[in-house]
């Protein structure tokens, strides 16, 4: 009986030791990342369960709390990436009421037209309108580098991250053969795990995935829309076909040849390939935040301050054309002053078919045919869009404006006739199908050229396209000029040369204390009513918003505050999730000092005891050898 007191007190101190062993690796890594709490638990040996042993060293996890953490890891990435971004956008706007943000600096121009239209006479009033005029293109062109800026960041962040994602899979990968090869009694084991829900972890911050604990202890990793990543040993190789500088013109497009952004392509170890973005496979964690923010967010904005810049060049060289009912009563017809018309001066034409109501976009050329004119270029991305030959250019073009019109709606069921009694690009549309019409509408370019400030009108060419000088008509041909125009806008060298222009020159007289001008320029900005595309987003609808000038500024500014806003409080409230989701893992994997003493003292006792059974053993058995 001596014996077996001594063997059990003998196998108590070894288990007590190991057992101490593990509460102090414990301790030892309390902060450690990664690290989950270990414990050893004794099994039974002997006759009778008489004996006890060291157990395997399990770690203590809650599956459906790690499953949580991964995935509010995810969101939180995903949303601290979205809001970032979004709060840099809104502040290239500049503080609202700020003489130097964007709105400052639009109601400067706007105070000085109004101011010279006061005081026509002064040369210094002239003088105020050129440099507001020029500073406020400088702010639109700085505001659109600055969006596309970001863009080419978040182009080099997507390569970096898809790089970090493909050696993470790689790393589960060779943790999933040691997993497989090393025996759960291993006290190595636990190290493999922490150190494969690490990497699963810091996964889930680039991607939302599922990981699935096999038999063997080896993982599968999916991609939260179901793509595999790792199976066992085999993991997908991530690349990225990075673009570097990204300009306005250079968008996303699930063909390779015409995408002008890089993708992300998993190659599978049987050579397959598949395009994660085109596929929509990842949803969440930062590189989602990162596509959608580079892809959607902010070409929207880019469009936004390139309608702006568009608006703003019209709205001083452009009347608005709009359609009306004729005065002789022809019924389901409209009569609209085409005058002037020129390349890129569209012509919307609003029918009611039935129960819908839609656009048809009529886009003239007067050069070279456009390759391609896609709506989402034109002021409706829902719109039909059919381009046409402006009369008098080029062999065997149409006579007239209302013979062009006709034949591009040429089967469509319309009549188009000169207007009675109307100038001479004045035009006639009868719907006499189905469908009826219900407004016409467009901007039509009344100056010539960049040269042409003195054309007896109250338009002036006061904004171009680019250092050059261009006329800014909104042309496709050569490609669209609408595309990154915010940042190529600047004030005409021609009226900057001859301020004078601004005043005097209206067509009833040449009076340089004509305020005809200056006032007329002011309402274009501030009162005349333009249609901009559904691209911007103004409104929160699909569809063409009609708004001043002035107004579209302001709705830019607020839209994109209110973006950002929400885009800050969602991150908030993702993080408060997170950690909301931390401390639920922590509770049950991670290390508390307190308990981890408690547990430590409890077990020095337990080894005192054992050591106490082992002396009264070893008294029995000398007093027994001395008998």
């Amino acid at each position: 009986m001596a014996f077996d007191a001594f063997t059990t007190a003998t196998a108590g101190l070894r288990l007590t030791q190991s057992q101490i062993g593990v509460v102090s690796q414990n301790i030892a890594n309390v902060g450690t990342v990664g690290y989950v709490r270990r414990s050893l638990s004794p099994i039974t040996t002997g006759p009778g369960n008489s004996g006890v042993a060291s157990g395997t060293i399990t770690r203590a996890i809650d599956a459906a709390a790690l499953k949580q953490l991964r995935s509010e890891t995810s969101g939180a990435a995903y949303t601290s990436t979205m809001s970032g971004i979004r709060t840099q956008l809104d502040a290239l706007y500049g503080r609202p009421g700020d003489p130097s943000a964007l709105d400052g600096m639009f109601n400067s121009f706007t105070l000085s037209l109004q101011s010279l239209a006061a005081n026509p006479t002064s040369t210094a009033a002239r003088s105020t309108v050129i440099s507001a005029a020029s500073g406020l293109a400088s702010t639109i062109g700085t505001a659109a580098n600055g969006v596309q800026a970001l863009r080419s960041g978040l182009e080099a962040q997507l390569a970096t991250d898809t790089k970090d994602a493909s050696n993470l899979l790689a790393q589960l990968a060779k943790l999933n053969v040691r997993l497989g090869t090393t025996p759960e009694s291993d006290a190595a084991r636990p190290e493999l795990e922490d150190q494969r829900d690490q990497a699963l972890n810091s996964l889930s911050a680039l991607m939302d995935i599922n990981a699935v604990t096999q038999n063997d202890g080896s993982v599968s990793v999916l991609t939260g829309s179901g793509v595999t990543l790792v199976d066992h040993e085999n993991a997908a190789t991530l690349s990225f076909s990075g673009r570097g500088t990204l300009a306005a013109g250079a968008l996303y497009s699930n063909d390779p040849s015409e995408s002008g952004v890089g993708t992300i392509v998993a190659t599978t170890p049987g050579g397959g390939k598949i395009d994660l973005i085109d596929s929509g496979a990842i949803r969440s964690g930062s590189i989602a935040a990162a596509v959608e923010l580079r892809d959607t967010v902010l070409p929207q904005a880019q469009r936004q301050l390139d309608d702006l810049a568009a608006g703003l060049a019209r709205s001083m060289s452009d009347r608005v054309a709009t359609g009306s009912k004729p005065a002789d009563g022809t019924a389901g017809a409209l009569d609209i002053d085409l005058t002037g018309l020129s390349s890129g001066n569209a012509i919307t034409l609003t029918v009611q078919d039935g129960g819908t109501q839609r656009n048809i976009i009529l886009m003239p050329f007067s050069g070279t045919s456009p390759a391609s004119v896609p709506a989402a270029g034109t002021e409706d991305s829902e719109a039909t869009v059919i381009p046409f030959r402006l009369p008098g250019s080029g062999a065997g073009a149409p006579a007239t404006m209302a013979a062009a019109i006709g034949q591009a709606l040429s089967g469509g069921g319309y009549a188009v006739s000169a207007a009675p009694g109307g100038a001479s690009g004045a035009v006639r549309i009868v719907a006499s199908g189905s469908a009826s019409l219900v407004a016409a509408s467009a901007s039509v370019t009344q100056v010539s050229s960049a040269a042409d400030i003195n054309s007896g009108k109250t338009q002036i060419p006061l904004f171009v396209d680019g250092k050059a000088g261009t006329l800014f008509t909104g042309s496709f041909e050569g490609g669209s000029q609408l595309t990154g125009f915010a940042q190529r806008i600047s004030i005409n060298p021609a009226v900057a040369g001859n301020a004078a222009a601004l005043v005097g020159i209206t067509g009833t007289g040449t009076s340089t204390g004509d305020a005809t001008r200056p006032q007329a320029l002011y309402d274009a900005v501030t009162t005349t009513r333009r249609t901009f595309s559904s691209a911007s987003g103004i409104g929160g609808i699909d569809a063409p918003t009609t708004s001043s000038v002035a107004t579209f500024v302001q709705d830019v500014i607020a839209m994109q505050g209110s973006a950002a806003a929400a885009a800050q409080d969602l991150n908030e409230g993702q993080s408060i999730a997170l950690s909301t989701a931390q401390g639920r893992f922590a509770s049950t994997s991670g290390v508390s000092i307190d308990q981890e003493m408690s547990n430590l003292i409890a077990l020095q006792q337990a080894y005192t005891a054992n050591a106490r059974v082992l002396t009264a053993a070893r008294d029995m058995l000398d007093t027994l050898m001395r008998i």
